[in-house]
């Protein structure tokens, strides 16, 4: 039996997502999401616990990072644990862990003209904003009649 390596994660953006376009056209995005906890101390005083994450989005969902998401918006982010590891000049192993997302969705209230992401395996469903509803009329107010009074009842 294989391993699962599933991370669910919903926080705020700490800061504007980073976009690095390579030569073969395709993007990285990557970005800091905050996620935050309350527990309750020994004397029963709230306090709150946040964790930062680091998150890296590849091409389409790259894109849509890079025109849509901005530091303060609220998602809900789907991925998995990946784990880089480098050696410096003096020879000493690095590793920096981040959560390479496989979708996304908004969950902070829509801005003018944000879609909803929908990611499906080996698919991006993008759903163009719908219009906003046209407030009604006061109850005062008669709206106009567009009929003709010549009718037999």
């Amino acid at each position: 039996m294989s391993g699962i390596n599933k991370v669910i994660l919903v926080g705020f953006l700490g800061k504007d997502p980073e976009i690095r376009t390579f030569e073969n056209g395709s993007k990285r995005a990557s970005f800091s999401l905050a996620t935050t906890e309350y527990r309750k101390d020994k004397d029963g005083n709230r306090v709150e616990l946040t964790e930062w994450h680091n998150i890296v989005m590849w091409r389409n969902l790259a894109e849509l990072a890079e025109k849509y998401l901005s530091k303060g918006r609220q998602i809900y982010v789907e991925g998995r644990l990946r784990t880089r590891n480098w050696d410096d000049e003096k020879g000493v192993r690095h590793y920096f862990t981040e959560v390479e997302a496989n979708s996304f969705t908004f969950l902070s209230p829509k801005e003018n003209g944000s879609p909803t992401v929908t990611q499906v395996p080996n698919q991006t469903v993008v759903t163009p904003p719908q219009p906003q509803p046209q407030p009604a009329p006061p109850e005062n107010q008669q709206p106009e009649e567009s009929f003709s009074d010549d009718l037999p009842f």
